[in-house]
Order: structure tokens, then sequence, then C-alpha cells
């Protein structure tokens, strides 16, 4: 470049880089704090931090910013119900680093193979990695949203969800037939719950096998899927990534057609490598290979064509293994027993997984293993994958896994969201309710309230569980009464929530984001991973603790709106004024500050921020419905009387829709308004009649309004 915004130093004595930003001459790089390791199976460079703020490096259950006093931090795929301290599902080998400024920068290491990231106190990083190259990417900022923005050219922008995506999914391990699936429907719909997508887990396979169903106890598997359709509801399955490979030749097309085509991961004799998975004995695709991107989508035609299922819900693709490697174990070779091991669960690379030396159409799994390709075709994609890596959130969506039914592992699912996000997976979610163990009625409520504003919202659990149904019908009215508002909040919201998506979409920008995001300069929200936004405009205070019924959060500076009332049948919305005390229910006014927020069971604390404009839609009981019903704004205005919003809207389900122009998308505007003090009432401003919200219209083929003006009375 004929002019850079770094300098860039290359020290021979001791070996190294130093990168810095021209302005200020801080430093971001300095790899010669310690020496340079370079061999063919263990790489280890180090870099001084100019900050102890470091956020990313996932998956793991950690708050949103790391701990630096001597954390070691692996990633290599596993199955492994989170806990702290282990390595989880994906492999995010990027940094995001918060300096004494509020500038930002970020790391990323395209790199796939095993490897520690060692923080230490001084402050400073060290990547050990078990092989590959080094290829940094380095991401100057200088604010927060550019690194993901810079990361985000680098790994790609995330998919665009289907509308109906983003309502409310329900699934249970458990729903052991049609009849019983049909009834959760049923039921859902006699409680009156909104519900746009019901799961099957594994109870819809034929012996657990993809691609099969059981043609006793979903007998009418395809006529029940057809009839949800008829009613407006879509419809996922699970899908492993193991192909059974026990049944005899001739009777089961998934393994017969694989083994003709070569689709499978090979063992040291070139066989297929044999795991075991819930089927039993089972093969891995290897999705390195072209050829096998041709068998998967026949597959998944040819089951499409029986079963007209909506989406795929991707598991144990880390790949998953119940034995250590494979039925046969695995040969005794370096890529078996490298010179160096990170601190992976099980203390072994095969641990949970196939053997490292199995071949690939690439190169070894030991290079591979963090890395999945999927390729589809048809109308608007909706994947979810347990598994993940870099640019993941181009193709698909993530669930954080196997989560616990608890208290902490509700809290953790927030810095979970916030950290996909950054990484450019905005279609994230936990198990709402946790998945593992037994819950109860005001963790279950509190997570619904929670989970409202998850990206990607589903209710899933364990099969076994004392509380053998934990959809929202299943508890007491009260209990029920405060589910069904969050959910109503919820879908009163999606337009917004959409206009968010196509923003991550188009302009590589964020969903879920952490407060540190919108506000770098205030270093108060830096490490704020018990809140959440939406997008710059909406503020989520939680109740994340038991027996609680008021809650704390940080309102950055500026003037925040109470938001109630939202999801009302009338589209009556509530920017509530703030009391001469200061203390809420109302808008926080003035600098930044902790509030104690009241926080009954039925209520979750939903804020606007001053300046914006949210599009609203009234709620339905499916996105399908509630696409047809009226719309609203809701508009909070800053003290001198300004607010702006966007709205993105074309078909909800078509491909590439803004690349093809086949959208609408509309700005509103709210100014010339005179006003000394926070904004107060319902529907009305203190300037008076007359005080418009102007809207400018990009020409489009989809028609929408002409024009949108609001007029306060």
């Amino acid at each position: 470049a004929p002019a850079t915004l770094y300098g860039l130093q290359v020290s021979q004595e001791p070996f190294g880089l130093v990168v810095c930003r021209r302005r200020g001459g801080r430093v971001l790089l300095n790899t010669t704090v310690a020496p340079l390791f370079f061999t063919d199976q263990f790489l280890q460079i180090s870099t001084s931090l100019p900050s102890h703020f470091i956020s990313g490096l996932g998956e793991h259950l950690t708050p949103l910013f790391l701990d630096t006093a001597w954390t070691r931090v692996t990633l290599w795929n596993r199955d492994m119900a989170p806990a702290p301290h282990v390595n989880l599902y994906g492999s995010h080998p990027f940094y995001l680093v918060m300096e004494d400024d509020g500038s930002a920068h970020g790391v990323f290491l395209l790199n796939s193979n095993a490897m520690d990231v060692l923080l230490q106190p001084s402050p400073a990083l060290t990547w050990r990695t078990t092989g590959g190259i080094l290829d940094f990417y380095i991401f100057l900022g200088p604010d927060p949203k550019s690194v993901v923005r810079q990361y985000l050219d680098v790994v790609g922008f995330p998919f665009m969800p289907p509308y109906w995506g983003l309502g409310f999914h329900l699934c249970r391990w458990g729903y052991s037939s049609t009849d019983i699936t049909r009834q959760v429907v049923a039921n859902m719909t006699a409680a009156r719950f909104p519900l746009d997508v019901q799961w099957n887990d594994l109870d819809y396979a034929d012996a657990k096998r993809d691609f099969t169903f059981n043609k006793k106890s979903f007998k009418d598997y395809p006529e029940m899927v057809r009839d949800f359709h008829s009613r407006g509801l879509r419809y996922i399955m699970i899908v492993d990534a193991g192909i059974s490979s026990s049944g005899p030749p001739g009777t089961y097309k998934p393994y017969d057609e694989g083994l003709k085509r070569g689709v499978f991961i090979r063992n040291a004799t070139g066989q297929p490598l044999i795991g075991k998975v819930w089927p039993g004995p089972t093969a891995f695709p290897d999705f390195t290979n072209p050829e096998t991107h041709e068998w998967w989508h026949d597959m998944v035609k040819d089951f499409h064509e029986q079963v007209p299922f909506d989406g795929m819900w991707l598991d144990m693709n880390e790949p998953s293994n119940f034995v250590e490697g494979s039925q046969d174990g695995c040969p005794n070779n370096n890529l078996e027993h490298p010179p160096y091991v990170p601190g992976v669960f099980g203390g072994r690379l095969q641990a949970g997984t196939i053997c490292a030396s199995s071949q690939q159409y690439l190169s070894s799994h030991y290079n591979l293993h963090s890395l999945a390709l999927l390729r589809v075709r048809g109308k608007r994609p909706f994947i979810i994958s347990r598994s993940t890596f870099a640019g993941h959130g181009r193709y698909a969506g993530h669930w954080t896994g196997d989560v616990g039914s608890d208290w902490q592992q509700l809290y953790y699912s927030i810095p979970e969201v916030l950290l996909f996000n950054l990484f450019g997976v905005p279609l994230v979610g936990a198990d709402i309710c946790g998945f593992l163990g037994d819950t109860d009625e005001e963790l279950c409520v509190r997570w619904t309230q929670l989970g409202a504003f998850y990206p990607f919202m589903r209710n899933h659990n364990d099969h076994g569980t004392r509380v053998t149904a934990r959809s929202p019908f299943a508890f007491s009215p009260p209990a029920q009464a405060a589910m069904r508002n969050a959910l109503r909040l919820r879908y009163s919201l999606l337009p917004f929530l959409y206009t968010l998506f196509h923003r991550a979409h188009s302009a590589g920008q964020t969903v879920a984001r952490p407060l540190f995001l919108e506000f770098p300069t205030d270093p108060n929200t830096w490490a704020v991973d018990r809140q959440l936004l939406w997008g710059g405009g909406l503020l989520v205070t939680p109740v994340l603790e038991a027996g609680q019924t008021k809650v704390s959060g940080y309102f950055p500076a500026g003037t925040w709106y109470s938001l109630t009332g939202v999801g009302a049948p009338a589209l009556l919305w509530h920017l509530v004024p703030i009391p001469a005390s200061h203390q809420p229910p109302g808008a926080v006014c003035g600098k930044g500050q902790w509030i104690l927020l009241p926080a009954p069971l039925d209520t979750i604390n939903v804020h606007v921020r001053a300046g914006h404009i949210l599009p609203l839609q009234e709620p339905a009981f499916s996105t399908a419905q509630s696409r047809g019903k009226g719309m609203a704004l809701v508009v909070a205005l800053t003290l001198d009387g300004f607010a702006r919003g966007e709205l993105f809207w074309d078909d909800g389900e078509s491909w590439e829709t803004f690349e093809r122009g086949d959208y609408t998308e509309l700005l509103f505007l709210a100014s010339n308004v005179s006003t000394g003090s926070c904004w107060q009432g319902l529907g009305r401003a203190p300037g008076g009649p007359g005080t418009s919200v102007s809207v400018l219209r990009v020409p489009v083929s989809l028609p929408m309004w002409e024009q949108f003006v609001i007029s306060w009375s």
C-alpha cells in the first residue's frame, strides 16, 4: 500500500515482527518477546498485548473477557457437555483486544490444527500449534465494530436466515412418535403460544440411522410434516455426521452409495474408518472431498422427496465418536502421539473422536479435524450445526450444545451468544431451560425470557429428565403467562431482528452485541456480560439468579426508555418516563450508571436507546400469520428530538433477495422536535401535533409503502 496505518519492523536478533499503529505508536504485535519455534509438529510464537482486555478464542465456557493470569485456552473440536476450562465444539482462533483509550484491534491465526493459546499476566499471549503454518491477519480497527467487520471481510459475512427461522422452535429428545409430536403442537396451540418450527430428535429415525424414519412409531411422518405446513409451521429434524455401516450390503443406501463413491474417511489400510455413534458401527463422511458434497446432496434430496423438511440440525459433527479413534484402535505413529499434545479433554487427540492419522481427501485428519464444509441447494437454507470453525456463519447457525439446566449455564449463555456474534455466527442460542438434568419453573421462566433475545430461540431438552416436558404449556398458569409475554415480545420485535440479520449479512455487523462494541470509550462496558444489546438500540437486562425480583444493569451515557406493553393486541407500545427520583421503571438519562431495576417473575427489562426507531409488528401464533398483521414504530427521541431506524423486508425465504434487488428497505428519520427532557407518554411527543417521521424508500420490485408518516397527536 502507498500509505499504511501501521508500521512494521522485522527484527533479526532476536527474530520477530513488531506491528504498531502509526498514529500514537502503540504496539499491537511484538513477537520478539520470546523465541519462535517452527518445526513439523510444534509451532510456537508469542506476542505482547497492549492490555488485559482480550476476548475471543472460542469455543469455551468463559466470561466475555478472558483471564490473562496464566490461562490456557485449547482449540480442538470436542463432543463435550459445556464445562469451564475444557475445549468444546468449535475452534475460532481469533481474538479482539480493547486498548486503554477505547481503540481495538484483532488477530486471526488461520490454522486448523490442535492448539493451545497461553495467556500471561505481563500481558502477553503464546500460540502453540501442532502443525500447519503461521498465517496471521491483523485487524487495526480502530474501533471494535471495525475489527469485527474486518475479520468478517476475511472469513465471510453471515448467511441470511429465513424469516420463519427467527420464530420460536420447540424440540425434545423423547417426542417418540408422530402422535406425541402432533399432540405437542396441539397443546401449544391450545395454550395460545407462538410456534414456528417443530423439531424431532433421533426418535424419528429407524435404528437411529440418517435419512430413514421408523415405519411404526412414525408411520405417518411425511403426512405429519405436510400437515404442519398447511398450518403455517415448519419442520426440522436432527441428522448426525456418522453413517451406519453395520447393515447387510444393499440394505442401507447412504452407506452403500458412499462406499461406491469413496466418500468416507479412511484408516491406515485405506478402508473406511469405523467408529461408533448412535446407530452402532459408523463411517464418517469426508467433507473435504468434492464427491462427498454430491453424495450428501443426493441423500438429502432423496429423503426430502419422502419427508419435505424445512431445515437441518447437524449434530455430532466434531466428529463425535463413542470409541477412541476407531473400533480397531489407531496406529502407533507420530500423528497419534505427537511430541506436543495441547490441553485437550481426555489427554489425547483421538479422545472422543476418530484417529488423528485417518486419511481425508485434502490431508490427514490431524490437520483437518476442526474444519467442516457443507453445500445446500434450494430455498434459503436453515442449518444449525454443533461443530464450527472460522467462517462457519457463512453457511449455518449454531446452538451451544448440551448445556446443563442450572443458573450458571443460564449466565454463560450470554457471553457465548455474544462471542459467536463476534465470530460472525449471529444465528446462535442455547437450549432454553437447559438440555441436561432437571430444571424448575423459575429457572425455565427466566431462561425463556432471556431466550426470547437469543438470535436463535429453541426450547430443547434431554429425555429422562424429571420435568418430562419443558414445553411452555407444561407449567403453572402464572409461569405460562410470563413465558407467553416473553414470546409475544419477541414476535413483536421480529421485523427489527430481521433487519439486524440483513445488516449482518450485507455489511458484516453483529445482531446480538456486547455493550463494549457500541460504547468502546466507556471502560465500564468492557466486562459487562450479564446484559446484551440487539443492534445498537435495544438493551436487555435479564435475571440470572434464583429468587431475585430485582436486577442490576449498566446503562451507558445517554437516555434509555423502558419498553413495556409490547405485544399487546392493540399495538400499544409504551416508552415509560423517568420519575424524578431517577429510579426505574422508566428512562435512564445522563452519564453511565448502574441501576437497580424491578424484575418480578413476569418481567424482563428491555430498554430502547434514545435516537433509535424500532419497526415492530403485531404478534401472532406464527410468523406466517404475523407477517400479515399491522406494523408500527417505536420512536425513542434524543433530548434534541432526533431518532433514526430502518426496516429490511422481503418475502422471507427466497434465495439472495438482497443480491437480486428483490426487497424493500426503509429508512425512518424523526427530527425537528424541541424537548428539554426525556420523552414521556404513550405515542406522544412533547413537540405537539405535526411532528413527523419521514421515510426514504429504496426503489425495489416488491410492493411496500410509498411513504410512511407518523403524526403525533
